[in-house]
């Protein structure tokens, strides 16, 4: 008689799993536990039962912030009820300093952030005179006395004058009346008429501080009139030449990856500081959306115009007193320089000796000086000769280069406020 009872080979591989699970099972033991999977599996229960079996959980260590598990998975899920773990929502205070940041120079710049329009007088078909909006754009204060900066562009009424208005952050439209401004930046001053209401103005950025690439750069805008606009990024570069609204190239230009979106043009560039950088003016697109490069006036340009314009309506420009030939006269003929056309009467050019065109006996026109330089800036045409002036103040001294009858030539001149 045998005193071993026979096991199938179902119930070996279940045993044998059990024992793994066993503390010590990687020792030898001459003593089993009854097992009642095995007990169901001898009395002849299908052998998937031994698969179902519920296995015994061992807690690990709990990590902060994780609930601990229970050894019975059956006691931590009812029926009925959502297995995914219930997040509570951030408080305000989780925000990113970054955020906080952002946020706070939204708030402090948007009462200072306008919203301007340009109006013209028309007649209906009735011969009727009705103001309509002829521009819109963005603007922000300048002072307490209620000059408002903007782009030349969004007040420039061509050959009808304008009038404008000028919505603040109170949604209160007062008139105003344009004081002045320089086409060749771009830049534009607005005075308001019976505003009531305390202003508060932009700081701008002092004169020691200088910008530098991977700056965040802040973009406000107010470019219906009911709400403001914000659009962040970084200086992407400095020092760029764009083709202004004047026609001339605007030097130091700031380019910004921070959207300029439509309507946005006059509104203010600040840093993280809230300090104003720069005036949006434009943007470069393939597309045609706003998704592009943009560009804005730079604040050194900003401090030079605006003050000069709010004292006497206009800006210094400073000259040498000369008339120049169009450059595409000049490109025909090939000539790589600016051709003086004429000398005004008393002007620095003409006490330095400049020759402008002249006839001959026959009628026929005599070459005069070309401008090739000044000081150490190449002249090619009249943008480099516009933006090397730009470089100087009036009253300073320049070396004027010039090409003469086929030589060069170089004059000392003292530049004067010249238009």
């Amino acid at each position: 008689m045998r005193l071993h009872r026979r096991f199938s080979p179902s119930l070996v591989l279940v045993l044998a799993g059990c024992l793994l699970m066993l503390p010590g099972a990687h020792e030898c033991s001459t003593h089993v536990e009854p097992d009642p999977v095995a007990a169901e599996i001898a009395r002849g229960a299908p052998p998937v039962a031994a698969v179902a079996a519920t296995p015994v959980l061992t807690p690990v260590a709990t990590l902060p912030g994780v609930p601990e598990l229970s050894a019975d998975p059956r006691a931590a899920v009812q029926v009925g009820e959502p297995t995914t773990p219930t997040m509570r929502p951030p408080s305000p205070a989780a925000r990113l300093e970054a955020e906080r940041n952002v946020i706070d120079v939204f708030k402090a710049a948007a009462p200072a952030t306008v919203f301007v329009t340009q109006k013209r007088m028309v007649r209906d078909w009735s011969m009727r005179a009705l103001e309509v909006p002829s521009g819109t754009g963005t603007g922000f204060l300048w002072d307490t006395a209620g000059h408002v900066v903007t782009n030349y562009h969004v007040v420039d009424s061509g050959r009808v004058k304008g009038r404008y208005s000028v919505t603040l952050q109170s949604q209160k439209t007062y008139d105003a009346e344009l004081i002045g401004g320089d086409p060749n930046k771009d830049v534009a001053v607005l005075k308001l008429l019976n505003c009531d209401e305390a202003l508060t103005p932009l700081p701008v950025l002092p004169a020691q501080e200088k910008l530098e690439v991977g700056q965040t750069a802040i973009a406000i805008g107010n470019p219906f009139g009911l709400d403001h606009t914000l659009t962040t990024g970084v200086i992407s570069a400095l020092g760029r030449e764009v083709q202004g609204y004047g026609g001339v190239t605007i030097r130091d230009m700031i380019q910004t990856d921070a959207s300029i979106n439509p309507g946005n043009s006059g509104g203010p560039l600040l840093d993280s500081g809230g300090y104003l950088i720069g005036m949006n003016t434009m943007i470069f697109s393939k597309t045609g959306s706003s998704a592009g490069i943009g560009f804005a006036v730079p604040v050194s340009a900003i401090r030079r115009v605006v003050p000069q314009v709010i004292q006497t309506g206009r800006v210094e420009m400073p000259g040498i007193g000369i008339e120049p030939l169009p450059d595409h006269y000049a490109a025909r003929a090939g000539i790589a320089g600016v051709v003086v056309t004429r000398v005004f009467p008393g002007s620095p050019a003409q006490l330095a000796g400049i020759r402008g065109l002249q006839q001959d006996r026959r009628g026929e026109l005599l070459l005069g000086d070309i401008i090739v330089g000044i000081d150490d800036f190449a002249v090619a045409d009249y943008d480099d000769l516009y933006n090397a002036l730009d470089r100087f103040k009036v009253g300073d001294e320049v070396s004027v280069k010039m090409i003469r009858e086929g030589k060069p030539v170089a004059l000392k001149l003292r530049l004067v406020d010249f238009q």
